[in-house]
């Protein structure tokens, strides 16, 4: 081999070198894309992109998300969830005005950033418990609780969540009211159904026609951006002939993301599966199904207050329709009150969605009780072989809700911000 040949593969032979430990340590870019808000502010909003069509997959090499600004690039927590496709979710994070956009770029590296998991999950009392920092979130009823003693065994139940916790440590639901022992905290099953002419009723549990229970957790993830579970929920039919019979099998998904700010915010989603040849109406009534709340017992008509996206008041609320809904009251926090924002999202069955909400007398004081109810004014059918799902998204916060504020989280849940990449095909 001539001189000249030896120095021109040694030149080759640096070269690559080079570049490999370039690409160790900054990595393989997969994907430069930028994010725009939209016409409306964002404030720590979740947003997810499909890379179904991207090698990310790697022995080696791990995912890393990079926010480029100016020459100065931070890294970002991402968290990859795959099933029937491949989706990266983060957030974006602080505040972001209208008619902005954010860069960012998806890079294949060696050595990530590693982000902790701030929101854990833990196992205590026959309960599945998500916490931040040590602070208890919402605790989910995996096993079975008995009412008082005296009280009919009837009203048992688990898949529920109670209790609900403020920021600041305000338990916000209830359970077993004396006036309503049937209520738990936060939960949603179905009032008036017919399994062919014979009615069952899910709610009322003193009935004895039916009832809800905890099947089995599906699964659970904890991440840097999100935290949850799945679970198996059945709706059980105590008239069904020979045995109790799931009437409707449920996949009940709670999702807790970590926003920086002092709020807390969670995705609360029902998908329901009738194994019934006759399939089962969930009949039109002002109680069913979406997503029940009973508030704590602290609260009455002279120190709580409800707002609808429309404007309506606990006075003219209950049979409206709304996009979300804002219920507060006073509350040990600091800031003398804490509350609740519920989002309906657009694919919901009779989005804007019916409500029921207890007029200010209900049992002498104005106890609060919310629902969103997609039967209120029109049957559901629900066919076997179907999946039907309603989705619902929870701020929970101490101090007080602005409308403004409700209506940006509405649109942050409803019309996320749209990820334009490089290339200009937009991903959703």
């Amino acid at each position: 081999m001539s001189q000249a040949m030896k120095k021109t593969l040694l030149k080759i032979f640096l070269f690559l070198t080079t570049l490999i430990a370039v690409i160790s340590v900054k990595g393989q870019d997969l994907l430069k894309f930028e994010v725009l808000a939209g016409n409306v502010d964002r404030t720590d909003c979740p947003i997810s992109l499909s890379i179904d069509q991207l090698n990310y997959n790697s022995d080696s090499l791990k995912l890393a998300l990079f926010e480029i600004s100016g020459k100065t690039e931070s890294a970002v927590p991402c968290q990859l969830e795959t099933g029937s496709g491949a989706r990266l979710w983060f957030i974006l994070n602080g505040n972001t005005a209208g008619n902005t956009k954010r860069t960012f770029v998806l890079r294949k590296v060696a050595n990530p950033q590693v982000f902790s998991t701030e929101i854990k999950e833990s196992v205590k009392d026959g309960a599945l418990i998500l916490s931040k920092a040590g602070k208890p979130i919402l605790s989910y009823q995996i096993e079975t609780v008995n009412p008082p003693k005296g009280v009919s065994p009837l009203f048992k139940r688990s898949a529920f969540i109670h209790p609900l916790y403020s920021p600041e440590g305000e338990v916000l639901t209830r359970i077993q009211a004396p006036d309503h022992y049937h209520h738990y905290g936060l939960w949603n099953p179905w009032t008036l159904t017919f399994i062919g002419k014979r009615e069952v009723d899910f709610w009322n549990l003193y009935k004895g026609e039916g009832t809800v229970r905890f099947a089995g957790m599906v699964s659970q993830v904890e991440g840097s951006v999100f935290t949850g579970f799945k679970s198996h929920q059945e709706h059980i039919d105590f008239g069904a002939k020979g045995a109790d019979a799931v009437a409707m099998n449920e996949l009940f998904d709670v999702r807790v993301w970590n926003v920086a700010n002092q709020r807390y915010l969670f995705d609360y989603m029902s998908t329901l599966n009738t194994p019934l040849d006759s399939g089962i109406m969930l009949a039109a009534y002002r109680y069913g199904g979406g997503i029940g709340y009973r508030a704590t017992e602290k609260w009455n008509k002279n120190n709580s207050s409800v707002l609808t996206s429309e404007g309506r008041d606990r006075k003219t609320a209950d049979g409206s329709n709304a996009r979300w809904v804002i219920i507060e009251g006073e509350s040990v926090a600091k800031e003398g009150h804490s509350g609740i924002l519920f989002l309906s999202y657009p694919a919901n069955r009779m989005h804007p969605e019916p409500m029921r909400v207890w007029p200010e007398d209900s049992n002498g004081r104005g106890d609060v009780y919310f629902e969103f109810c997609p039967i209120r004014h029109k049957d559901w059918k629900l066919e076997k072989g179907n999946d039907y799902t309603l989705k619902y998204r929870l701020v929970v916060f101490d101090g007080k809700m602005t409308p403004e504020e409700a209506e940006n989280y509405w649109q942050a849940f409803a019309n996320p911000p749209k990820i334009v990449v490089e290339n200009g095909i937009t991903k959703k």
